[in-house]
């Protein structure tokens, strides 16, 4: 029988598995995940279990979507317990819906098993509050990608007040989402966030604003992955770390 989960491996540390997630892993036969994989999940995953690295990297050679379906498919059909591992949440950002559809058209259903997404772990681990009352009561989560089309006609609903804006692969996208917000009517001042490596030990956050987006984005060039968060909800992050940080020493 046909059997394959598609799994959403968190923002990197192990602990920020599901626990339906670990399970599928440490029961795999065959598992296949991407380059953003952090190395303590990939430490889950049996021995005997064959593997298949499938990341995309920038200026790389890597398989093609279309190859990695083919791939799923092919592994699917063996009869094994296949793991299909994305970094995040495979349905945001993850193409996870692209490779459930194409196995579901040839007759193997897959189980999806969702993941804490990269901007719900980097806000939690950067102290940056997603939603606050009186601050922010709404989130747009963008793929950078987007910004790549010059006809884009979505400015003016990402530049309203009171809404906090997450830009995944964004950074080298930076001056395109600066100028787009700036056009729409956000405020030059609106505080930003560039979070680098999020949820590891290697974090990094640069606060700036988004009139001086482009700067801190391009001393970031080369560095991944990288999370623009921005919206008014970024004020807090420094009153909040700190307080948070001063419990811990009582604590301690």
């Amino acid at each position: 029988m046909s059997h394959i989960s598609l799994v959403g491996a968190g923002p990197g540390p192990v602990e920020l598995l599901t626990l339906r997630a670990l399970r599928r892993i440490e029961a795999a036969e065959v598992v296949v995940y991407d380059r953003l994989v952090g190395e303590e999940i990939l430490a889950c995953i049996p021995k005997g279990a064959a593997r298949f690295d499938v990341g995309k990297r920038c200026g790389e050679p890597s398989p093609s979507q279309s190859q990695i379906n083919a791939l799923l498919l092919a592994l699917a059909r063996t009869g094994k317990r296949v793991v299909r591992l994305k970094g995040g949440d495979p349905l945001v950002f993850g193409r996870g819906g692209e490779e459930a559809l194409h196995l579901a058209r040839h007759g193997i259903q897959a189980e999806l098993v969702p993941g804490i997404t990269a901007a719900l772990g980097c806000a939690a681990s950067a102290a940056i509050p997603l939603t606050h009352r009186g601050v922010a009561r709404s989130l747009t989560l963008i793929t950078g990608h987007l910004m790549e089309e010059e006809d884009y006609q979505g400015w003016q609903a990402l530049a309203r007040s009171g809404h906090t804006l997450v830009f995944y692969m964004g950074l080298e996208r930076a001056d395109r989402i600066r100028r787009g917000l700036l056009a729409a009517g956000a405020l030059p001042d609106l505080p930003v966030a560039l979070v680098v490596a999020g949820c590891s030990p290697r974090q990094q956050v640069v606060e700036t604003r988004l009139d001086a987006l482009a700067q801190a984005a391009e001393s970031l060039l080369g560095q991944s992955p990288v999370l623009i968060m921005m919206g008014e909800v970024v004020r807090l992050r420094s009153e909040l770390d700190s307080l948070l940080g001063q419990a811990m020493e009582r604590v301690a």
